[in-house]
């Protein structure tokens, strides 16, 4: 059996635009999200969202290639050039057909659709850029981080919604542990902060409608009203382990199982009886060769929606098992960037990878009222300082998509 590692990791997201800056706001408790100042959201009653702010997009390429390139695609590619930076290594004395790239994104370039249709009815198809469809399509941010790496292995993109980048880190893992890669870049990127974007979710009532960015994104608590959109990418490299050994690399965390299932109930609505999404966790851990008694620790969907919340509880409780589920270290990123869709899963791994690594398990901030229907240790009163030997991380995604991935400390 071929074991998966992490080597190498790189983000770019609300919190920090590299991996160092991003781990300290995460172990600090800053909140990435912040007032929605790039047009009026007044009619839409969106007020927030967890922004960028730090991104450079000049420190990774040229001012042609900017323009060419859509932020979702950018900011993939600057996590995946930071991300072999990390590994120590660009990996181009190797087999070039055994590196591969899987990235997921659940929506693409919607900003640059919205723009070209704008010209399209103003002015005509005659004017719509001949850049449009490589610049918005969603798989390009694969493609381009193969185009900047020279990987010319399995290059594909994940589109499952939330799930998208937690499914890309997944399918990564199994084509390294079956035999197909050695390496992998792996994650996943989203930049959809558009008028457009906001409306179809507000029209759906998911998102939050706090005008305080500390008071929006409040996973667990009794009062969260809804999601906040985020933007942000996150690329892990994941490396054949006996690969990694022999170039005496640092290793994060093991890549030791995934599950992967499917509600089969509905569009949006997670099913209530947890069943699937509790399945998931169940194959995850077992695949790394576990027991529910030997997970310390899970990175949570947590969106901040009242169904979620209950039902990610729920199955979490059946998962592991009552006993352990009250025990088990739980906490939510997106309290902190906001939900970044096809980026989320894999920043989401990034910590739990960190996680594992340091032995802190940051705080899920913003909680101030309990839920009785979600009663488990959520990490709500500040960080924990603790050794993490197995840790889960869940994605849920609309159409029922359900994916986990379980870490674990690297052993020799």
């Amino acid at each position: 059996m071929r074991r998966v590692v992490i080597t190498g990791m790189g983000t770019v997201n609300p919190l920090g635009s590299d991996l160092a800056q991003f781990w300290d706001n995460v172990k600090k408790g800053t909140l990435g999200i912040s007032k929605i100042d790039a047009f009026d959201t007044t009619e839409l009653g969106v007020y927030v969202a967890g922004i960028i702010r730090d991104f450079d997009p000049a420190a990774y390429f040229e001012r042609k290639e900017i323009r060419h390139m859509e932020r979702f695609t950018q900011i993939a590619v600057a996590s995946a050039i930071q991300a072999l930076q990390d590994a120590g290594t660009d990996f181009k004395d190797e087999d070039l057909y055994r590196l591969g790239v899987i990235m997921g994104c659940g929506i693409g370039g919607i900003g640059r659709i919205e723009e070209e249709h704008d010209k399209y009815k103003a002015k005509g198809p005659g004017r719509i850029s001949p850049f449009f469809v490589p610049m918005m399509i969603g798989n390009m941010a694969a493609g381009q981080v193969a185009i900047h790496t020279g990987f010319r292995g399995d290059n594909f993109c994940t589109t499952t919604a939330c799930a998208s980048s937690t499914h890309a880190v997944g399918e990564a893992f199994r084509k390294i542990k079956d035999g197909y890669l050695d390496v992998c870049l792996a994650g996943g990127c989203e930049s959809t902060i558009t008028e457009f974007t906001l409306g179809g979710f507000r029209t759906m009532k998911a998102l939050s409608t706090a005008e305080d960015p500390a008071k929006a994104s409040i996973p667990f608590d009794r009062d969260r009203g809804g999601f906040v959109l985020g933007e942000g990418a996150g690329v892990l490299v994941l490396e054949e382990y006996e690969h990694a050994k022999a170039r005496g690399t640092k290793i994060y965390a093991e890549l030791a199982g995934y599950g992967a299932t499917n509600d089969a109930y509905h569009m949006t609505a997670p099913a209530v009886e947890c069943e699937a999404s509790s399945r998931a966790m169940i194959q995850a851990y077992q695949e790394a060769g576990l027991q529910s008694t030997d997970i310390d620790y899970i990175n949570a969907h947590g969106t901040a929606t009242p169904m979620n919340d209950r039902l990610e509880t729920k199955a979490i409780k059946m998962a592991l098992g009552e006993a352990q589920a009250r025990k088990v270290k739980i906490n939510s990123t997106k309290s902190m960037t906001g939900h970044m869709l096809g980026g989320t899963g894999a920043v989401e791994a990034i910590v739990t990878a960190m996680t594992i690594h340091e032995g802190f398990i940051h705080q899920t901030i913003g909680f101030t009222t309990p839920d009785p229907e979600c009663d488990l240790d959520y990490c709500v009163d500040g960080p924990v300082e603790m050794e993490v030997k197995a840790a889960l991380t869940n994605s849920l995604g609309f159409g029922g998509h359900n994916a986990t991935l379980c870490l674990k400390k690297c052993a020799e």
